[in-house]
C-alpha cells in the first residue's frame, strides 16, 4: 500500500463521514436564509444600501450572485483544471450581448432566446478551446487573450449596428415576462439570480466528480504523467474549458437581466482579471470560495463606490481622501493583503483553522493528490 492510501487509511473514518454532511447541510441552512430574505426587513448598514426587502439591496445581492457565478465557472478553469485563461470575459459577454441582440432583434421570448444565446456560447467555447488548448500556460493564456480582444473590438467597433458600439445596448423588455420587468419585480430577479447561482454550482461539482474532472486535476498536477499512463489530457480540458464557458454565459444572460442592458466592458480583460481576483481572494481550487470571493468583492466594488462620493469622505484631509475616493485603490490593497498574509485566500485559512482546531494531520503533498485523483480517475 503507497504512503498516501496509507494516510488515507489511517484517518479517522467518523469525521470523514461527518465533514460533506456538515458541509452539506450548512450550505442548505445558508440557501434556506437567502431565500427568505426579501421576505424580512433586515438592515445591515455599511454593507447594503436598505433593508433587505427593498429594491436597491435585493439588486445589489442579485449581482453578486450573478458575479459569484461567474466566479465559479472561472474556478472550473483555473481551480479545477489549472488553466489560467485571460479570455474569459469573452464568454461572459456572449451571454450579455448573445441574449441582447437576439431579443432585440429577432423578437424571441426569453427562454428560446436564453437556450439560442447558450448553445452560441458553447459553439464560440469549443471553436476558441480546440485552437487555445493546443498549447498550454502563459501561450494558452495570451492565446485566450488574443480571442477576448478581437470580441471586445468587434463589440466596440460596430456602433451603428447590432452591439450598440460604445454605447451599449437596451434590453429589449417588451420580450421579457412581465414578472421580471420594473422595479417592483426586483425580488424576482433575486430569486432567479439565487436559483442560477445554485444551478452553476450543481454543475460545477457534478463535472469535478467526473471521470473527466479527475483527469483534468491530475492533468494540473502532472500533465507527463497522465500521458505515460495512456490519458488523453486534450478531451478532459476541452470539455472543462466548454463548460466553464457555458456557464459563464448563463451568468452573463443574468448580469444583462439585472443591468437591464449591455456594455463593452462585460467582454473586456478587465472583467477576466476581477474575476481572477474573486478566486484568488476567495481561495484558488474551493468551490466556496469563488462563491464567497465574488460575493465579497461586488459588495466591496459597489459600496466603496457609495462611500468615494460621500460627503463624509469629501471632507477628509487630501491625504485620506484622496485614496479613500478611489475604489480600485482599496481593493487593490486589500487582494495584496490577502496575497501576503492568507496565502490559499478564505477558504485556504479557513481550512486550516479547521483541521489545526481537529487536530488533523498535514495537507497532502502534490505527489499524493496526484496519486489519488489518477486513482479516481
Amino acid at each position: 500500500m503507497s504512503r498516501g492510501a496509507t494516510r488515507r487509511a489511517a484517518a479517522p473514518r467518523g469525521a470523514m463521514a461527518r465533514m460533506p454532511w456538515g458541509r452539506a447541510a450548512g450550505g442548505a441552512a445558508a440557501l434556506l436564509v437567502l431565500a427568505v430574505l426579501p421576505l424580512f426587513a433586515i438592515d445591515l448598514p455599511g454593507v447594503l444600501p436598505g433593508p433587505t426587502y427593498t429594491p436597491g439591496s435585493l439588486q445589489l445581492l442579485a449581482l453578486c450572485f450573478a458575479m459569484a457565478a461567474a466566479a465559479l465557472s472561472y474556478h472550473l478553469l483555473l481551480g479545477a483544471a489549472g488553466l489560467l485563461s485571460f479570455g474569459h470575459a469573452l464568454s461572459f459577454g456572449a451571454g450579455v450581448y448573445g441574449l441582447a441582440v437576439i431579443l432585440g432583434q429577432l423578437g424571441l421570448p426569453l427562454v428560446p432566446a436564453a437556450l439560442l444565446a447558450l448553445l452560441l456560447a458553447i459553439i464560440l467555447a469549443l471553436v476558441v478551446g480546440s485552437i487555445s488548448l493546443r498549447v498550454s500556460g502563459i501561450p494558452f493564456a495570451m492565446v485566450t487573450l488574443a480571442f477576448a480582444q478581437a470580441g471586445s473590438v468587434l463589440v466596440r467597433r460596430n456602433p451603428g449596428g447590432a452591439t450598440g458600439g460604445d454605447e451599449g445596448l437596451s434590453l429589449a423588455t417588451q420580450n421579457l415576462p412581465d414578472s421580471l420587468v420594473g422595479v417592483v419585480n426586483t425580488r424576482n430577479l433575486y430569486w432567479l439570480a439565487l436559483v442560477a447561482l445554485v444551478l452553476v454550482y450543481a454543475v460545477v461539482l457534478w463535472i469535478q466528480s467526473s471521470r473527466a474532472g479527475h483527469v483534468a486535476e491530475a492533468v494540473r498536477e502532472n500533465e507527463l504523467r497522465v500521458r505515460v499512463l495512456g490519458l488523453s489530457p486534450f478531451a478532459p480540458k476541452l470539455l472543462i474549458f466548454t463548460v466553464g464557458s457555458a456557464l459563464a454565459a448563463v451568468a452573463g444572460m443574468l448580469y444583462l437581466l439585472l443591468q437591464s442592458g449591455a456594455v463593452p466592458r462585460s467582454v473586456s480583460s478587465d472583467l477576466t482579471i476581477t474575476l481572477l481576483v474573486m478566486v484568488v481572494l476567495g481561495g484558488v481550487g474551493s468551490r466556496w470560495g469563488a462563491i464567497v470571493g465574488g460575493i465579497l468583492y461586488t459588495l466591496l466594488d459597489q459600496r466603496l463606490a457609495a462611500l468615494a462620493a460621500s460627503p463624509s469622505i469629501k471632507e477628509l484631509p487630501p491625504v485620506l481622501r484622496i485614496p479613500l475616493s478611489e475604489p480600485l485603490f482599496i481593493l487593490g490593497t486589500l487582494f495584496i493583503l490577502v496575497v501576503l498574509f492568507l496565502p490559499g485566500g478564505l477558504a485556504g485559512t479557513a481550512g486550516r483553522l479547521r483541521a489545526r482546531r481537529r487536530g488533523a494531520g498535514p495537507v497532502p503533498e502534490p505527489a499524493e493528490r496526484l496519486e489519488k485523483v489518477l486513482e479516481d480517475a
